[in-house]
């Protein structure tokens, strides 16, 4: 069995990305890691050079800002990595500049990858998602945030990014028959200084899903964090390439998280069976769950 990781990668400098311990949270379960380098206006490309693999691959892009309305560029990109890595692989382990997997997690992926990979049945495997907000110790738990996506796909040309590259499609807009596994993505894009965070959603707005629904830009000149509708307490581990990072936090976001500002009864109530249930009405899927 062979694996290839790969990202994009383009002014994560600049927006503040955790993108160095996101590639080394993978690497361990990678042969080879493909990294697409859109020209930057920061040294991006220079802080990827310097990571001390042999596994790296860099190929450097420019990316057509005429596609960044609805985060077409994302997808586009994607696309352009996976077209350039070999057909020898088996896996393909997609990773955003702000995703870092757990090194307790490795093993669990590790073994689905070797179980599912020669079943034609299955096109990917999905992870849970969580998404830290504000600081590394509270977690947006609202229907506003996707809880699971397939991040592992199967070399196949018919697989693609899709609309702004949260997922995958098969075949255009077929859903990817994906194993859910227990395994996940630790997201940290909206953890940041307050300065730093309102920096990237006014350079990134063109090509942000969620920013209207999340948050407002407040007018002080640092993001609001105070303006979400639903947080929890997160009392487990952080994955230790994201360690250095947390030390050096320079801010602070404490919050109830008792208070709820949901934006109606029908709103509260679906959270309310989801809290009860696990279970999401109207869940968002890129995927159809199988069983192997």
């Amino acid at each position: 069995m062979k694996v290839a990781g790969f990202t994009i990668a383009r002014n994560v400098v600049k927006y503040d990305y955790p993108i160095l311990a996101s590639i080394q949270s993978v690497l361990p379960l990678c042969d080879h890691f493909y990294i697409g380098v859109g020209k930057s206006d920061d040294n991006t490309l220079e802080v990827l050079k310097s990571i001390d693999s042999p596994k790296i691959v860099i190929f450097e892009t420019e990316w057509d800002e005429n596609m960044f309305e609805g985060g077409k560029i994302l997808a586009f990109e994607t696309n352009r990595v996976i077209d350039f890595i070999p057909k020898e692989f088996d896996w393909l382990f997609y990773i955003q500049a702000d995703e870092v997997i757990h090194e307790n997690d490795h093993e669990e992926i590790r073994s689905q990858m070797q179980k599912y990979a020669s079943n034609p049945k299955v096109d990917g495997l999905l992870f849970k998602y969580r998404h830290f907000y504000g600081s590394y110790d509270y977690l947006a738990d609202s229907r506003a945030w996707y809880k699971r996506e397939v991040r592992i796909i199967k070399n196949n040309p018919a697989i693609r990014s899709f609309r702004d590259a949260q997922g995958f499609r098969k075949n255009g807009e077929e859903k990817v028959n994906a194993i859910a596994i227990n395994a996940y993505i630790n997201h940290y894009g909206w953890v940041k200084h307050p300065t730093k965070m309102l920096e990237k959603i006014q350079g990134l707005a063109s090509n942000w899903t969620h920013s209207k629904s999340i948050g407002e830009i407040a007018d002080s000149g640092s993001f609001d964090y105070s303006k979400i509708d639903s947080l929890a307490k997160y009392i487990g581990t952080h994955p230790k390439y994201i360690q250095e990072r947390i030390k050096s936090q320079n801010w602070k976001f404490d919050t109830d998280i008792s208070k709820k500002n949901f934006k109606s009864l029908r709103y509260r109530l679906l959270m309310f069976i989801e809290s009860l249930t696990g279970y999401r009405i109207g869940e968002y899927r890129n995927f159809k769950i199988v069983k192997g």
